[in-house]
């Protein structure tokens, strides 16, 4: 299920985020709902056309899903507070995900912004 759910993030397949997100999801404490989280990820992509989700680790049971995104990508403008402006950056994002009845229902995720960082001082 995971990997058909990071599928359909990179195909943009937004009509089908459903199948694999619960309607009442939450992310990083956030009630956002399913039309919520499809208004994230669309952001998401509005402001890194090229982003493009690589779950380079993955570890799972019956109830939860961890892993390890790896992104190497060119954010437009400002990312995490940092002016990127169109410069390619690789950083990891470390996800947890609850599962309920087979779809993701709570997501805590944290982004390397360290990372990022040092690669625009550079």
């Amino acid at each position: 299920m995971y990997k058909q759910y990071i599928a359909c993030l990179n195909a943009r397949a937004w009509n089908e985020l459903g199948e694999f997100v619960a309607a009442d999801v939450v992310h990083n404490e956030r009630p956002l709902g399913v039309y919520g989280y499809r208004a994230m990820l669309e952001e998401n992509v509005r402001d890194i056309p090229d982003l493009y989700f690589n779950a380079d680790i993955d570890v799972a049971n019956a109830s939860h899903v961890a892993s390890r995104l790896r992104f190497d990508c060119t954010p437009a403008q400002e990312f995490l507070g940092v002016p990127v402006n169109g410069r390619r950056v690789v950083f990891h994002e470390h996800a947890f995900y609850t599962l309920r009845a087979g779809k993701i229902a709570e997501v805590f995720s944290v982004i390397d912004k360290t990372a990022v960082e040092a690669q625009v001082r550079r």
